[in-house]
């Protein structure tokens, strides 16, 4: 298979479609009205919690600005949101290339936007392994999956998406789009993409650390099971 290597970008990107979906809500309700201020016509896509959190910072400004991400993929969550944003319809907003007829012919066919950023940070993972007596069931329920894709493929195309992970960058990224006109710069991308990278990095790491130091026979002690070898 080819790969696709791109030649054309712009430096300057406008941001009208924003992927929302956080385990640490903190700074969101300054972020999301600056969001709104510096982008006219922005719509803000979203999951479960991060979804309501939004509802209730915007108001009635939410009726025309946030879409559940359920509406726009046709697709209802996974019973305990194990499935919420592995989607086509995302990945395609999320990968696509605006100098790539292929793209913008695929985006047209399902009816998908170009996202231009994401704001997403990860389950908790560090913080429930740090507890005394934590269990490998409690760990590997706060294994994020959805989230770091949807990092990881807007970090690698910040060629003209935004991967923001955290919450400290807002007012920076605030200030740039205050600047330009609702327009983020490649600079800025690239940065925020090498953060992205470093914070996935990390997480797997800490996921890897923590299944390290557990007995291959503790699995076997906490669930019932069914179905056993002989």
């Amino acid at each position: 298979m080819a790969l696709n290597i791109v030649e054309k970008v712009d430096e300057a990107v406008a941001v009208r479609h924003v992927l929302l979906s956080v385990s640490d809500k903190r700074g969101l309700d300054a972020f999301v009205p600056e969001l709104l201020k510096t982008c006219p016509g922005i719509k803000l896509y979203s999951t479960g919690g991060t979804y309501s959190a939004l509802q209730k910072i915007l108001g009635k400004q939410a009726e025309g600005c946030l879409v559940s991400v359920a509406d726009y993929t046709g697709q209802p969550e996974m019973q305990g949101g194990l499935v919420k944003t592995l989607d086509f319809k995302i990945y395609l907003g999320l990968l696509s290339e605006t100098y790539n007829q292929a793209h913008q012919d695929d985006l047209q066919r399902t009816g998908a936007v170009a996202l231009d950023m994401v704001v997403v940070n990860l389950y908790p993972f560090r913080q429930t392994v740090a507890r005394e007596g934590v269990s490998v069931e409690e760990a590997r329920t706060n294994i994020d999956i959805g989230g770091p894709c949807m990092v990881r493929a807007s970090a690698k195309n910040f060629l003209r998406v935004a991967s923001v992970t955290d919450p400290d960058d807002y007012a920076g990224i605030a200030a740039e789009l205050q600047k330009n006109s609702g327009r983020i710069g490649l600079a800025l991308r690239f940065a925020l993409a090498r953060k992205a990278f470093k914070h996935t990095a990390e997480y797997d790491a800490a996921i890897s650390a923590f299944l390290e130091k557990r007995d291959e026979s503790e699995p076997a002690e906490i669930y019932e099971l069914a179905n056993r070898l002989q």
